[in-house]
């Protein structure tokens, strides 16, 4: 990860506060935390049951009984709330949080929720299609909170962000490249089968999904590609 966000000075103007990205992040990190409390081989077959399998959810294969934890159309919801480990939760977060509130104010707090929801099924769909056959489980956020990524960079591109470059360097950068870079980065990538266990068309299906979805949910009368607050 080139740009690891920490904080836009981008305030709120419609709701008083974020509350479905406050919520969002608390049960993503609720789930983390009792993950802890089991031992390895439940976290395992936990992430086997919430997760994402592609050959499942294709009714390619079948999970063992005592795996199952919902039907296979349900892990397209579950995955997004299930990390591997504190860097991946922590990750996907501090995505969330930082883009995630101007993303809800401008859309309202509901509209935002079944968005993001939307998103994550989008990348976890694009992965399946691209990933036929793998009985690998997907989890995480990063395709819902990259479908979020897609929304802040079509409502504030030029908003400036403070990041930390290459997870050292404190910079303040314009939306539209620490974005622009995060699009290259995946696209890079997959151009060279390079992954490292992350879910890259999961990342473009999501991004994708908020590119497409976001003049649907955005309030009426929200402008795409506003100043917000560039300086």
């Amino acid at each position: 990860m080139v740009f690891v966000p920490l904080y836009d000075d981008n305030h709120l103007k419609f709701i008083p506060f974020q509350a479905t990205t406050w919520a969002l992040i608390a049960i993503n990190v609720a789930v983390f935390i009792w993950q802890q409390t089991l031992g390895q081989d439940a976290v395992s077959a936990f992430d086997l049951g919430a997760g994402v399998i592609p050959a499942s959810l294709l009714g390619d294969v079948k999970l063992p009984p005592e795996l199952v934890l919902t039907r296979p159309a349900f892990t397209l919801i579950t995955y997004m709330f299930v990390h591997g480990s504190i860097w991946h939760l922590l990750g996907n977060m501090a995505f969330l949080w930082v883009f995630g509130d101007n993303v809800e104010d401008a859309m309202g707090s509901i509209r935002f929720l079944f968005f993001y929801l939307l998103c994550g099924v989008a990348a976890a769909l694009a992965h399946t299609y691209a990933n036929l056959g793998s009985q690998a489980p997907l989890i995480g956020a990063s395709g819902a909170t990259a479908g979020v990524i897609a929304a802040y960079l079509m409502l504030y591109p030029r908003v400036r962000i403070w990041v930390l470059a290459f997870a050292r360097i404190p910079l303040r950068l314009a939306a539209w490249f620490v974005i622009s870079s995060w699009i290259v980065l995946q696209i890079v990538f997959l151009m060279m089968s390079v992954d490292g266990g992350t879910a890259l068309w999961a990342h473009i299906g999501g991004f994708a999904a908020g590119l497409i979805l976001i003049p649907i949910f955005k309030r009426p009368g929200q402008p795409l590609f506003a100043a917000g607050r560039p300086e």
